[in-house]
C-alpha cells in the first residue's frame, strides 16, 4: 500500500500520515515563493488529496506525498507559523524536486542489475539539514554557498542496501526579487561502504578515461 512520502520529514509516526521534518520543513518554507496575501486560503480549505509518487516501496506499492493539509497540519503542531496559501505553491515544488532527486538517484542505479529483482526500491530516508556532508563542507571553505537541505535515502537493490546523500541547493536564477525558484541536487551513493565506494570510483573513470577515450576515438565516415 502506498501510504508515505518519501522525503523524511521526521519521525514515523502512522501509516496514515507523512511524517514531518520540521526543520527541514522550516527551511524549504523560507526558500520556496509564498502566495499573495491579497488571496487568502483558509486552513479548512486545503486540500487533503494526495500524489502518489514514483517511487517504490519494499512492501510492494508507491510513496505517497503528503497533501496540503497535511503540510499545514504538521508545521502548525510545531509552531512553525505556516501560511495556509504558501501550501498551494509548496506542494507542486517539494514534489517536484523529489521527483527529480530519484531521477537522478537512478541514474546512478542503470545498469546494476537492479530491474532483474523488481526494480530499485526506497527502503528508508531522513532529512538531515543541520549536518553538511564533507563535500558540502569543502565547496563552502572554497567559497561556494552551502546546500539549504540535506537528505540520505537507502535504497535496495536485489538486497544490497545503498545510502545516497542528496544535498539541495537553490539555483543560480533564482534571484531575491524573482518568483521563480530553481534548484541543483547532488546526488551520490555515500562513502560509508564497498559498493558505495566502487560506484563513485567508476564514476570518475568514466568521466575522465571515457572522456579522453571519446575524443581520441576518430569520427565515422
Amino acid at each position: 500500500m502506498a501510504d508515505k512520502c518519501p522525503v523524511d520529514h521526521g519521525s514515523h509516526s502512522s501509516d496514515q500520515s507523512c511524517p514531518v521534518d520540521h526543520k527541514s520543513r522550516t527551511t524549504w518554507a523560507s526558500v520556496l515563493p509564498g502566495t499573495s496575501p491579497a488571496h487568502p486560503v483558509n486552513a479548512s480549505s486545503l486540500s487533503t488529496e494526495r500524489e502518489v509518487s514514483s517511487i517504490p516501496r519494499t512492501d510492494n506499492g508507491n510513496w505517497v506525498y503528503p497533501s496540503e493539509a497535511q503540510f499545514f497540519a504538521a508545521m502548525t503542531r510545531k509552531n512553525h507559523n505556516p501560511h495556509a496559501p504558501d501550501m498551494k505553491t509548496i506542494i507542486p515544488i517539494h514534489n517536484a524536486v523529489n521527483e527529480r532527486a530519484w531521477s537522478e538517484l537512478m541514474k546512478w542505479e542503470s545498469g546494476r542489475g537492479g530491474e532483474k529483482c523488481g526494480g530499485v526500491k526506497l527502503v528508508t530516508f531522513k532529512g538531515r539539514p543541520n549536518d553538511l556532508t564533507p563535500k558540502a563542507r569543502l565547496m563552502t571553505l572554497l567559497g561556494y554557498s552551502a546546500p539549504f537541505d540535506r537528505h540520505d535515502w537507502v535504497v535496495e537493490r536485489c538486497g544490497t542496501r545503498i545510502r545516497y546523500v542528496i544535498d539541495f541547493y537553490t539555483g543560480r536564477g533564482a534571484g531575491p526579487s524573482s518568483n521563480n525558484v530553481s534548484f541543483y541536487l547532488d546526488v551520490r551513493p555515500a562513502l560509508d561502504n564497498w559498493e558505495g565506494v566502487k560506484m563513485r570510483a567508476e564514476n570518475i573513470w568514466q568521466d575522465w578515461f571515457g572522456s579522453v577515450r571519446s575524443s581520441n576515438t576518430p569520427p565515422q565516415s
